[in-house]
């Protein structure tokens, strides 16, 4: 008889890939144990992307959830009827695959799942990856039988007999690149820096603005590796263009919308710096590279857990932070100028990311997932 396990999360890869890393974790676990190989369903209002979700082997479900917001719109009222339908969905979903344990990443999309396996009583394992829960994590963690978290600060919000700190599953394909294959890949000249820029899924606008009014003045110095976000590679791609127009230096811009984990891993292996926003799986990646940071938290972000986090991670000594308020281009040139000519410094900081990364999280809230699924199948 083989294991079913329901696993649930919000569409943004801040979700989505810590959930993939995940799976791969189950996979390798169920083989070691012997145990068959497990089914496994992925519950979400999108796939995010559908070539992952096939070559994983994962049963996709479509369910739609609203966001919950906490001002006054019309949009809640329509979302609420998308969330009602979503539970809807979810409950005949679960009734008719049953699965011996839900797995909940966390985000507005994981709560029909999620209501589903609290009605029919089903053992449930959630993730936290911010310093602040999220709404639905919070409602969650009250019948979860297990809470996994990345930040220390998160257990506070959790019963303490079942909360277990983790940190945030990161795929190992985006480990293990190296300095030969990024230059071929990315066309690098062997020795000037080079800053890796991090844009994320979302909130990349203020970064990529920041980035590009400093670029004349950057790239004199050092290289850039971009990574500008799927929205904004147009807009991006043109100013860049013309600001670099007479430039001598034009070819150390390097700028994707979105990377592959290929060009991620080959890019952590030659970058001096990263800088980046401040989600709970971006902080696990750059940590997990071992490389010194500048993090520039998302304002206004839900419960403010960008803040959190980064503040976490500065705590460990793993990075610099610049508060969005403060974020012009001369802050941003003259602490990239003081990391990059301070090796004492960075070399502190990359030591300090190490410590930070947990790498085997993917493989603790797998062995989690399992105990209870087979607990739950007896």
């Amino acid at each position: 008889n083989h294991m079913k396990i329901l696993l649930t999360g919000g569409g943004t890869g801040g979700h989505f890939y810590p959930i993939i890393a995940v799976t791969e974790a189950l996979y390798n676990i169920s083989k070691e144990k012997r145990l068959l190989t497990p089914e496994l369903i992925f519950m979400s209002d999108t796939e995010y992307d559908k070539k992952v979700v096939l070559a994983e082997g994962l049963k996709f479900k479509k369910v739609q959830a609203g966001k919950i917001r906490r001002y006054f719109s019309l949009l809640n009222i329509t979302d609420t009827f998308k969330t009602g339908t979503g539970v809807l969905k979810a409950i005949f979903s679960v009734y008719s695959d049953m699965p011996d344990v839900v797995f909940g990443k966390g985000g507005y999309a994981s709560f029909p799942a999620l209501m589903a396996a609290k009605i029919f009583n089903i053992p449930t394992i959630i993730h936290e990856s911010d310093t602040v829960p999220g709404k639905v994590n919070k409602w969650a963690g009250k019948f979860a039988q297990r809470v996994a978290v990345s930040f220390p600060e998160a257990a506070d919000h959790f019963p303490k007999e079942k909360t277990i700190l983790t940190g945030t599953p990161v795929r190992k394909n985006i480990l293990g690149g190296t300095p030969e294959e990024a230059r071929e890949l990315l066309n690098l000249e062997p020795d000037t820096p080079i800053i890796f820029v991090l844009g994320g899924s979302q909130g990349a606008q203020k970064i990529n603005n920041v980035i590009l009014d400093s670029l004349d003045r950057l790239v004199k110095n050092v290289q850039i590796i971009h990574q500008c976000g799927s929205k904004n590679k147009k807009e991006v791609e043109g100013r860049a263009k013309v600001i670099l127009e007479n430039s001598q230096f034009k070819t150390r811009y390097h700028l994707y919308s979105y990377m592959n984990d290929s060009f991620l891993r080959n890019s952590a292996s030659v970058a001096n710096l990263v800088i980046s926003r401040a989600g709970g799986s971006a902080i696990y990646e750059i940590a997990s590279w071992g490389l010194p940071s500048i993090i520039i938290p998302l304002k206004n972000s839900a419960q403010n857990h960008q803040a959190g986090n980064a503040y976490s991670y500065k705590k460990a000594g793993a990075c610099e932070i610049i508060e969005e308020n403060n974020l012009t281009t001369n802050v941003l040139l003259s602490e990239i100028s003081r990391l990059l000519s301070n090796k004492d410094e960075t070399q502190r900081m990359k030591e300090a990311a190490r410590n930070f990364a947990k790498l085997d999280a993917a493989q603790k809230i797998a062995k989690e997932i399992i105990k209870l699924a087979l607990k739950h199948a007896k």
